[in-house]
């Protein structure tokens, strides 16, 4: 689990296909403590650390991590999102993040009002079911507040620390990003749809 509070940005030093695999290799901001096997989320998406190198990390990405999520647009010199894993006795300052990408999403809008930003994302309606204004989502891994929604898309406010920790500073009109809505929200929605649906039978 992860928090959607992003440590830093990496480097995509290399991303090379395998037999049936990627071999994506990340110069990250920090790996005092990192093991093998560890758990660490990039652009959202959890990634197991299979082999390590002073700060190069290198994590190995299936084909359904690369058809639902962004990383199949990385290339080499790319800046990328990575948090490492919660840990026990971690504060939880974001809100708790698994590192399944439901779906993307693209930027409508990038509108800059000094250091603060207000962006548009566009969205799937099947993903548009399960975000609402006030809510909570991750968008590359970075844990944010939902703005006002449509049935299109929905707005985010984003601070000067965002900006500047995120690859969300460097991110313009068009790009994609990962979403993760959140899980009880999700639970919520498909609850009270399935009462209503049995109800609408009896």
């Amino acid at each position: 689990m992860f928090t959607g509070l992003v440590e830093g940005c990496g480097t995509v030093l290399s991303f090379d296909p395998r037999d049936a695999s990627w071999r994506l290799v990340v110069a990250v901001p920090n790996t005092d403590g990192l093991e093998l096997g560890a758990s660490v989320a990039i652009d959202g998406v959890c990634l197991t650390a299979v082999a390590m190198e002073e700060n190069k990390v290198s994590f190995d990405v299936i084909a359904e991590s690369m058809e639902r999520s962004t990383l199949g647009d990385r290339n080499v010199g790319d800046s990328v999102n990575v948090e490492r894993a919660l840990r026990f006795g971690d504060e939880v300052g974001g809100h708790l993040v698994s590192g399944h990408v439901f779906d993307t999403g693209r930027i409508e809008s990038v509108k800059r009002a000094g250091e603060t930003c207000d962006m548009r994302i566009e969205a799937s309606p099947a993903t548009m079911r399960y975000i609402f204004e006030k809510g909570y989502i991750a968008i590359s891994g970075i844990s944010l507040t939902v703005g006002v929604c449509d049935e299109q898309g929905f707005n985010l406010h984003l601070i000067p620390e965002t900006l500047a920790r995120t690859t969300l500073g460097l991110a313009g009109v068009g790009d994609r990003v990962n979403l993760e809505v959140d899980p009880i929200t999700v639970a919520a929605v498909e609850t009270v749809e399935r009462i209503k649906a049995q109800e609408m039978m009896v």
